[in-house]
């Protein structure tokens, strides 16, 4: 205390708690009560109240002390030290006590609640505010004044992996689960294990206090009997009640009875009855602040505890303790003691009564003492526990988990890193989550490199399967004397169609990188179904007839129906499934009128619409037995003549604005 209303011994458990989080909040909080409690005891038991502060810090705090969270946090840090706090003084003290907060308690209580509870949690509510403003004020300056690179130095970390910045736990910490993750249920289950104990060892703790404390009271209360006994002459019990306080040495004896009384706070009542048919005989009784004690001789009804035991009583025998709740003497524990003459005859007893009431009050007070402490225990348990666990279990996990959701496939370069990032997790926990990550990490290790050379190997026979497929093109090439490179030149017009259409936004849902090189891989493979056309057509010098153009058509399905064949052989069709398309439909036309399906505008697979072009283009600047080869500009002027009748119009836009790359094309070969 420093002479004002507030104590400000929260200001440490707050900042180490913004600082650090929970568990250093909280053992700073319960430190500061210990060191406290060598002066004052009772601090011992508000050592819960810091606890919880600081798990109350740390959760307005997590990103720092923002602006907006600074009321709020001292609001719930008043209620929590104001509030709570004086709900146990309340159980342990009682009303009020000292100072300006037990001040401003009496005047709530006279000028605004009836009620003394009331009055006091207000009081220490308000005041608590003022507290709780200038510790959260403090600890935000010393966010502010101490360096980050000092704070990070305080805080404490238990990893057993590499450490991950802010940045990278909320990453692997966004991990879901389809039902309650392992964190929670640690948590449920520490919880659970913690309340058990706390709860059986406060019940036995109590329920040892309160038959101890009755015991206690008891012999102490027996104790107050026997001597009353020895203070009291049983021969003069009959003349004390005739003669009354005229009676010889009545009044020295009542004298010491009442100092015996005065001196033993826990007595609430002590007299001497003599008890008879017609009620209880008062031979001394004692007088206290809320009851007027009878006077000699007078006779009184039975009290509660008497009359359920009034034969034992008429006959002078003794009589166990009694618990009663009488309407005069209220809730009381009374111990008797018969006193007998010198003839052996029960004259009357000595009695004295204990506040069932106070004893009460102690046993609460007990108990809150009791679950104060537990509390604050079973808080720091339980931080410790879930901090043990996420350095131990969660964020190692969690680290594999999202190490691997986040692996890439796409690339042998992507695929190492990420391979690598696993690696440098480095678990180290020493137990079976140590096993696992090892097994993990080798796992994936031996699975990537299985997966590195068994794409080698595809690509080795891809490799081989598309040289296979560029040998049987060549060949069917080879058979038509008057093709040429034309296999190799649409691939290349293609490819250029495809790049200028991309770069243009057209068909961004199909014109991929993947899709682009697939269709230029599939591109030699059009004219495939040649393969069945006699050499008699396919190399004749003159026009074709009808009948043989109409064999010529054919070459069409029977390419769509070589590939098909092929792809039912292979695991994976690629770049055949293009193959087939175009194979199948680049002699298709934009206003329907092609062959061999008739299909029109959309209908046509984005691939034959280029084939279509190119194929046509390149028929343009070749020459053939019945034609000579038209100039570039002519043939670039009949497909533009083209579009929208043969053509799709966009991709002759496309082959239009990328003419001068075409055009380069064209001369390469034609040198």
């Amino acid at each position: 205390k420093n002479g004002w209303p507030f104590y400000l011994d929260a200001v440490g458990t707050v900042l180490a708690a913004a600082v650090g989080g929970s568990l250093p909040g909280i053992i700073v909080g319960l430190f500061t009560n210990v060191f406290k409690s060598l002066s004052d005891w009772n601090s011992i038991y508000y050592g819960t109240l810091n606890v919880m502060m600081a798990v109350a810090t740390t959760m307005f705090t997590r990103d720092g002390l923002k602006k907006r969270n600074v009321i709020p946090l001292i609001l719930v840090l008043a209620a929590i030290g104001g509030g709570l706090g004086s709900i146990m003084t309340w159980f342990l003290f009682g009303f009020a006590g000292e100072g300006v907060t037990a001040d401003l308690a009496i005047w709530f209580h006279s000028h605004v609640f009836s009620s003394r509870f009331l009055s006091q949690i207000s009081a220490d509510f308000i005041i608590d505010i003022g507290d709780k403003t200038i510790t959260v004020i403090a600890a935000g300056l010393a966010l502010w004044i101490v360096p980050d690179s000092v704070i990070q130095n305080l805080l404490i970390h238990g990893w057993r992996q590499k450490p991950l910045d802010k940045k990278e736990l909320n990453d692997i910490n966004r991990t879901k689960v389809r039902q309650i993750s392992l964190r929670s249920k640690l948590m449920l289950l520490v919880f659970a294990a913690v309340t058990v104990i706390a709860t059986v060892s406060i019940a036995i703790g109590y329920s040892l206090y309160r038959e101890t404390t009755i015991q206690d009271h008891t012999e102490f209360a027996k104790g107050i009997v026997k001597y009353q006994k020895d203070c009291i002459d049983p021969d003069m019990v009959e003349t004390y009640l005739l003669q009354k306080r005229g009676a010889p040495g009545y009044n020295e004896v009542e004298e010491q009875l009442r100092l015996t009384f005065i001196s033993s706070e826990n007595i609430q009542f002590m007299y001497v009855y003599q008890i008879k048919e017609d009620g209880c005989h008062v031979v001394f009784d004692m007088d206290t602040e809320e009851v007027k004690a009878n006077e000699v001789g007078v006779v009184i009804s039975y009290p509660d505890d008497i009359e359920k035991h009034l034969d034992d009583f008429l006959a002078g025998r003794e009589v166990e303790p009694t618990v009663s709740n009488d309407t005069r003497f209220g809730w009381v524990l009374s111990i008797y003691e018969p006193m007998y003459d010198s003839n052996g005859k029960c004259v009357c007893y000595s009695c004295v009564d204990i506040s069932m009431t106070e004893m009460q009050d102690l046993m609460r007070a007990y108990l809150a003492k009791q679950i104060s402490l537990f509390l604050g225990i079973v808080i720091m348990v339980l931080c410790l526990a879930v901090w043990l666990a996420d350095y131990h279990i969660i964020f190692p996990l969690n680290s594999m988990s999202h190490g691997a959701s986040s692996f890439a496939f796409t690339s042998t370069e992507e695929r190492d890193e990420s391979v690598e990032r696993i690696k440098s997790l480095q678990i180290r926990t020493g137990d079976e989550i140590e096993n696992l990550y090892s097994a993990y990490a080798h796992t994936t290790e031996e699975s990537m490199r299985y997966l590195t050379e068994s794409r080698r190997k595809t690509q080795q026979i891809n490799k081989l399967q598309g040289g296979l497929l560029m040998v049987l093109a060549d060949v069917i090439e080879s058979r038509d004397k008057c093709t040429g490179d034309h296999i190799r030149k649409t691939a290349e017009y293609s490819r250029v169609i495809l790049e200028k259409l991309k770069e243009q936004g057209e068909f961004p849902d199909i014109l991929t990188d993947e899709y682009i090189n697939n269709v230029v891989s599939a591109a030699p493979l059009h004219d495939i179904g040649k393969i069945n056309i006699p050499d008699a057509i396919l190399n004749k010098d003159s026009r074709l007839t009808d009948e043989e153009y109409e064999i010529m058509k054919g070459h069409a399905n029977a390419g769509y129906e070589i590939i098909e064949k092929a792809i039912a052989n292979l695991t994976e069709s690629g770049y055949l499934e293009q193959a087939k398309q175009m194979a199948h439909y680049h002699h298709e036309k934009w206003d329907g009128s092609g062959y061999p399906e008739h299909l029109k505008e959309g209908d046509i697979p984005l691939s034959a619409r280029v084939m279509a072009v190119a194929d046509v283009f390149d028929a343009l600047l070749s020459r053939r037995s019945y034609k000579e080869p038209f100039s570039f500009e002519k043939a670039m002027s009949i497909i533009k003549e083209g579009s929208g009748k043969h053509f799709d119009p966009k991709v002759v836009s496309a082959f239009e604005a990328a003419s001068e790359e075409i055009k380069k094309i064209s001369e390469r070969f034609a040198d």
